[in-house]
């Protein structure tokens, strides 16, 4: 399985403004737990902050084999940017996506891999504007990417381009839960090294984030629900 933008190794970007989680009432007292909730009115139309947690297993696989996870971790400092970061791990995975939100829709700076960091420059879109959508929108770019160890120094730059389109809106469901979703292909093109040339399919669901991600990872369950209760 890879993972997000394949380069020079590294895999494709799995795209995911949140809350804090907060105690459930009998949590420290005796016989309680301690659990973790989300305040669902806070989830924006693209959530990314800390306190989400969203699990996805690859198509196909047995919904009892052990899940990929993808955690909002919140604020944080990447290139020297206040960003939002999210984590992904399960079965040998480990690797942080670094994006902000504005007007404009979301935007990747970067991720790190255990021995790696990757840079983009300009950072890459990877979704519009909230009122952009509609079947047949596309968007397109191109970035510089930079690889570098943990101790900053650099091994590898190079150039990725990209390209989205919006196919269409449909009603799917996955793992017996139905969501209204945008479906979108991308397709990568790049000098560093193994960038797939087909276009991969994405779902994503407004308020939920990725239903389907680049890779055929599908959504098998989140701590919150969407924002205003749509699909």
């Amino acid at each position: 399985m890879r993972f997000p933008f394949v380069a020079a190794g590294l895999g494709a970007a799995l795209a995911l403004s949140a809350c804090t989680p907060r105690t459930q009432p009998g949590a420290g007292q005796p016989g309680g737990t301690v659990q973790a909730s989300v305040t669902t009115a806070q989830v924006g139309f693209y959530p990314l902050a800390a306190g989400l947690v969203w699990t996805y297993l690859p198509e196909g696989d047995s919904r009892e084999a052990t899940p990929y996870v993808l955690r909002g971790l919140g604020p944080t400092i990447f290139a020297g940017q206040t960003v939002q970061a999210a984590q992904l791990t399960g079965r040998g995975a480990d690797q942080t996506w670094f994006r902000t939100v504005d007007a404009n829709g979301t935007w990747l700076h970067g991720f790190r891999k255990p021995g790696v960091v990757a840079l983009l420059s300009p950072p890459w879109q990877e979704w519009p504007a909230e009122g952009a959508w509609r079947a047949g929108l596309s968007w397109s770019g191109e970035s510089r990417l930079t690889l570098q160890d943990d101790n900053g120094r650099v091994q590898a730059q190079g150039k990725v381009s990209y390209r989205y389109d919006v196919q269409g809106r449909q009603q799917v469901r996955v793992g017996g839960e139905p969501f209204e979703v945008w479906v979108v292909s991308r397709q990568l093109r790049g000098d560093l090294g193994d960038f797939s040339p087909q276009a991969q399919q994405l779902w994503f669901a407004p308020g939920v984030g990725e239903v389907r991600t680049a890779e055929g990872l599908l959504l098998t369950s989140r701590n919150f629900a969407p924002r205003g209760g749509q699909r």
